[in-house]
C-alpha cells in the first residue's frame, strides 16, 4: 500500500449548542465557554459520525486523493464498530489491520459546538496498540493520537521502521504524545520523515514559552524529522527542510466556516499525501491548505475532503496572493 494510518478511532456525536457564551483574551486567544450551570440546556440538533480520529481522517484524505491507503487501530465489538468499518469500506480504505474487540467498547467522543468552533469531550478506551501480525511495509505510515497504553508501541515501531528504511513516517503527534514529551519519543523522532504540528503543540512539546516561528522550525528539526511543518491558524502554514524555510497563506474560504473540526489533520494529511504521490515539497505545501478550507464547509472531519480532480481544480483558481514563500 502507499499510505497506512495508524492511531485511534471514534465516533463523534456533534451537539450543536443553541445557547451559550464565549469570552476571548484581548488577542481573541484563550477562549473558554459558558452555560448556565444547573439548567437545562436547549441545543438546535445532533450529529454522529463514525470512523474519525486523527489517523482516521488521514487515511480517508489520503484515500480520496488517489493513494492506495490502509487503518492500524481498534473498535469494538458493537453497532458503532460496525458502522465504522462499513464507513471505511465505503471510502475504499483497507481494514484488515482494524482489531475487532470484544468486551471493549468502541471510543465514542462528543463534540460541543457552538458557532464554528467546538469543544471535544474525549475517551480512549483501553486497548492493546502493537504492530499487526503480518504487516506489511507500506511506502508510508502516518502515525497520530493514540491513547495511554501505547507508550511502549512507539518504541516497538521505533525499531520496526528502523528495519524497514523503505517505509517513511509522518508523525503528527495528539494529546498523550504530546504529554509524552520529547526524551521518551526520541528514537521515534529520529527516524521521523514528517513531522507535523500547530504551533501551541510544537511550544509544549519543546517546553517553551511563546516563541518565533523560525527558532520553533529549527528546534523541531534537530530532533531528527527531516521535514517540519507547523501550522498557525491564520496565519498560514510552514516547513522546513534542513535547507529552505517556507510558508504558505490560508487558501480563501469560499463562505465563512461551518464547524472547524478536522481543518488540521486535513492540512497535514494532505502535505503527507501529495509528497507520497511525488509532489515537490513547495507543491505540498499549497495542496494542504486547500483541503482544509474545503473540510470546514461540513460537518465533521471527512465530508469536506477533496479528490485530487476537485484539489487540483482549486488550486488552478487559486487568487495569484495563493503562492509559497522564503522567510
Amino acid at each position: 500500500m502507499d499510505f497506512v494510518a495508524i492511531g485511534d478511532t471514534t465516533v463523534d456525536e456533534f451537539i450543536r449548542l443553541k445557547d451559550a457564551r464565549v469570552a476571548c483574551d484581548i488577542n481573541n486567544e484563550n477562549c473558554t465557554i459558558s452555560m448556565k450551570w444547573g439548567d437545562k440546556i436547549p441545543y438546535e440538533f445532533s450529529v454522529l459520525v463514525p470512523g474519525v480520529g486523527n489517523a482516521a481522517n488521514a487515511a480517508v484524505a489520503a484515500a480520496r486523493l488517489g493513494l492506495s491507503a490502509g487503518f492500524v487501530s481498534n473498535v469494538g465489538k458493537d453497532r458503532y464498530g460496525d458502522d465504522i468499518l462499513a464507513m471505511f469500506a465505503e471510502e475504499n480504505v483497507d481494514t484488515r489491520y482494524i482489531a475487532v474487540n470484544d468486551g471493549i467498547p468502541t471510543n465514542h467522543h462528543y463534540v460541543l459546538w457552538y458557532e464554528s468552533e467546538r469543544t471535544i469531550l474525549i475517551r480512549h478506551e483501553a486497548y492493546e496498540y502493537l504492530i499487526p501480525e503480518g504487516f506489511e511495509a507500506s511506502k508510508w505510515i502516518y502515525l497520530s493520537s493514540t491513547g495511554e497504553r501505547a507508550e511502549a508501541f512507539h518504541g516497538e515501531l521505533a525499531a520496526w521502521l528502523t528495519e524497514h528504511p523503505e517505509t517513511k513516517l509522518a508523525f503528527q503527534p495528539g494529546t498523550f504524545q504530546i504529554k509524552m514529551g520529547v526524551e521518551k519519543l526520541k528514537e521515534l523522532y529520529a527516524v521521523t520523515e514528517v513531522v507535523a504540528c500547530n504551533k501551541e503543540e510544537v511550544e509544549t512539546i519543546l517546553g517553551v514559552g511563546d516563541t518565533d516561528m523560525k527558532t520553533l522550525l529549527e528546534r523541531m528539526h534537530a530532533l531528527g524529522p527531516k521535514i517540519v511543518l507547523i501550522t498557525d491558524g491564520p496565519n498560514g502554514a510552514y516547513a522546513f527542510d534542513g535547507t529552505r524555510m517556507l510558508k504558505v497563506p490560508m487558501y480563501p474560504d469560499s463562505k465563512p466556516p461551518y464547524d472547524r473540526t478536522g481543518a488540521g489533520d486535513a492540512m497535514t494529511s494532505t502535505f503527507v499525501a501529495a509528497l507520497a504521490l511525488g509532489v515537490p515539497i513547495e507543491e505540498a505545501l499549497r495542496w494542504g491548505p486547500v483541503n482544509s478550507m474545503s473540510v470546514v464547509q461540513d460537518i465533521g472531519a471527512q465530508k469536506g475532503l477533496l479528490t485530487r480532480e476537485a484539489l487540483l481544480q482549486h488550486l488552478e483558481n487559486a487568487p495569484s496572493s495563493y503562492r509559497v514563500e522564503q522567510f
